[in-house]
């Protein structure tokens, strides 16, 4: 599970987080469960912070908003991030 925030022109990538990161890797065993969403949405809340962004638009790339999904917008909220 991945998490991106774009610049305005949708062409640069400004924070990206995955369950491959480093920071998501130390935190959870496995890489495909609530958990992980969990920690994917609160590093992509925090980096953006890092780099004064505060307000974004969540795109849902064609997923259903329910599971990981849900949970993963659920924590990055709870972290600061608004959309």
């Amino acid at each position: 599970m991945y998490a991106q925030i774009l610049d305005k022109t949708g062409k640069n990538t400004v924070v990206h987080v995955s369950t491959l990161s480093k920071e998501v890797k130390e935190t959870v065993k496995n890489g495909g469960n609530r958990e992980a969403a969990a920690c994917v949405g609160k590093m992509v809340a925090l980096e953006a912070k890092k780099k004064k962004i505060s307000d974004v638009v969540f795109d849902r790339s064609g997923f259903l908003y329910h599971g990981r999904v849900k949970v993963l917008a659920d924590s990055a909220r709870e972290n600061g991030l608004k959309f």
